[in-house]
């Protein structure tokens, strides 16, 4: 039941982003930071997942991007992003996608980021490994930062910290290191989780963000920690994601102790 409605919720979200996508009227705001967009796609994508769930499961603790928490005394908690990478979506790019995962009892318990444009549905569950379109995918083979391709993000409201991460991006560019840039932290990680990337690294997320993608790597046998390499949450801000063989390295590079 669990897994039917979050397949149904998240296969109702995209229906809507699917409706609104490079409509010439979509209307948009910002948010906090310059480009931190949300549009009407955003809000009706979050309706219509909040309605399957609060169907099946109406004393269900959820958050969700756009509308807060909707607190409720359960111990399981659906976190919700109705279009990651809604800055992509605003502009007709089509890497954007739905992302929701359910926690149980504060462990991650289940996950699914479906990117409808690219028709790639991207599920997880604890102990249970990771799949893409059904097949089971694994993390890349890589064992060296200097060979391996990397993808990052930037927040919108730039903490002005040392090592932040225009530093820690030059660092890795200099030395001829490919860092690309998606704009969706959820597709960044699904895509370490697929190995097509070897390493994810931000600086700033919320639980929405990641809570379905962290999952995703982990049950594809990657590696998922904070900067400091220690237990990661999706309740703060620092992430690095990669295949487990070039963790302890990326560290010492985001961290500038080469």
């Amino acid at each position: 039941m669990l897994k039917e409605t979050l397949i149904n919720a998240t296969e109702a979200g995209a229906q809507v982003i699917q409706h609104y996508f490079n409509n010439k009227n979509l209307q948009i705001s910002n948010k906090e930071g310059v480009n931190n967009l949300v549009t009407e796609a955003d809000h009706a994508s979050e309706k219509a997942i909040i309605e399957i769930i609060k169907l099946a499961f109406p004393d269900h603790f959820i958050v969700s991007e756009e509308v807060g928490e909707i607190v409720m005394d359960s111990e399981y908690k659906w976190i919700i992003d109705p279009i990651d990478g809604t800055v992509n979506y605003a502009h007709g790019i089509p890497l954007c996608c739905i992302s929701i995962g359910l926690e149980k009892a504060g462990n991650m318990i289940m996950g699914v980021v479906y990117n409808p444009f690219l028709k790639e549905f991207f599920f997880a569950e604890r102990g249970q490994g990771a799949t893409l379109n059904g097949q089971p995918i694994q993390v890349s083979n890589e064992t060296s930062v200097s060979k391996a391709c990397l993808v990052t993000g930037f927040p919108y409201t730039y903490i002005n910290q040392p090592n932040g991460p225009v530093e820690v991006f030059s660092r890795f560019i200099r030395q001829g290191i490919p860092v690309r840039r998606l704009g969706s932290a959820a597709i960044d990680l699904c895509w370490v989780a697929a190995g097509r990337f070897d390493g994810f690294y931000e600086h700033k997320l919320q639980a929405w963000d990641s809570a379905a993608g962290f999952l995703m790597v982990e049950e594809a046998g990657g590696k998922v920690t904070d900067f400091k390499g220690d237990h990661y949450s999706p309740y703060q801000p620092h992430l690095v994601a990669t295949n487990g063989k070039i963790h302890d390295e990326i560290l010492l590079w985001i961290n500038d102790k080469l």
